[in-house]
């Protein structure tokens, strides 16, 4: 049997391939629908798990309903507003790419920069949430800020035309409140008593899909107002 984390590796890999190519190529007019796909499927996931808690009928689950679905669809939507509006189709095309990619880095800067500071510095590192997350600390937002700062500004001579001034606040704004998705997300699946979101076991021992998008629920659509 293949190692799960070799397999969760290589399964991330090959759908962030997919996901690269997808935005790249695939006509702009797709992507509300197939974005509107992932949302249904992550929001049929935040339901399965919210069931475990509480009774949908109940005025509590009413509510949690309406706010995930809400918090689901509206910035996952964002995403697909984001590829519309940008003007035209090859700009929407890398501009969506744009989004996916200050965020998403944002956690790659963070796990790296978390996982070296809490080797290199003694005592370890300053935990941010420990409640939450307890991986999640001061040191690992810091490189979230810089790798999203990094990767917007390495983004500008693809024609975003923004002002460096924009093109860092947006880096910032992409760590952050991707960073507060996560913690959300975190704090839902310890509210419910599971380690991933994997309620369908469709993702291939990847964690669930909230757990793949849990850094785009809010970030989409903070940026769609900046951009």
């Amino acid at each position: 049997m293949m190692n799960p984390v070799l397999k969760r590796t290589i399964t991330g890999i090959a759908v962030g391939m997919v996901v690269l190519f997808a935005i790249l190529f695939a006509p702009i007019q797709v992507f509300p629908w197939v974005i509107g796909v992932l949302a249904l499927l992550a929001f049929a996931e935040y339901v399965a798990l919210l069931k475990k808690k509480v009774s949908l009928f109940s005025l509590a689950g009413i509510l949690m309903l309406l706010v995930g679905f809400a918090a689901v669809f509206g910035g996952l939507g964002a995403l697909g507003a984001t590829a519309l509006k940008a003007g035209t189709p090859m700009r929407g095309n890398l501009m969506l790419l744009y989004v996916v990619m200050i965020v998403k880095f944002s956690d790659v800067g963070g796990f790296a920069f978390g996982l070296s500071s809490a080797k290199l510095m003694k005592g370890g590192n300053h935990k941010m949430c420990p409640s939450i997350s307890p991986a999640k600390s001061w040191e690992g937002m810091a490189g979230s800020i810089f790798a999203s700062c990094f990767v917007s500004l390495c983004w500008m001579p693809w024609g975003t035309g923004y002002s460096i001034a924009k093109t860092l606040a947006l880096g910032a704004t992409a760590a952050v409140v991707g960073t507060c998705g996560d913690l959300v997300e975190s704090k839902f699946k310890r509210w419910v008593g599971v380690k991933d979101s994997a309620a369908l076991k469709i993702t291939n021992g990847m964690g669930g899909l909230l757990d793949m998008f849990d850094s785009l629920i809010f970030a989409p659509a903070v940026l769609y107002a900046f951009l």
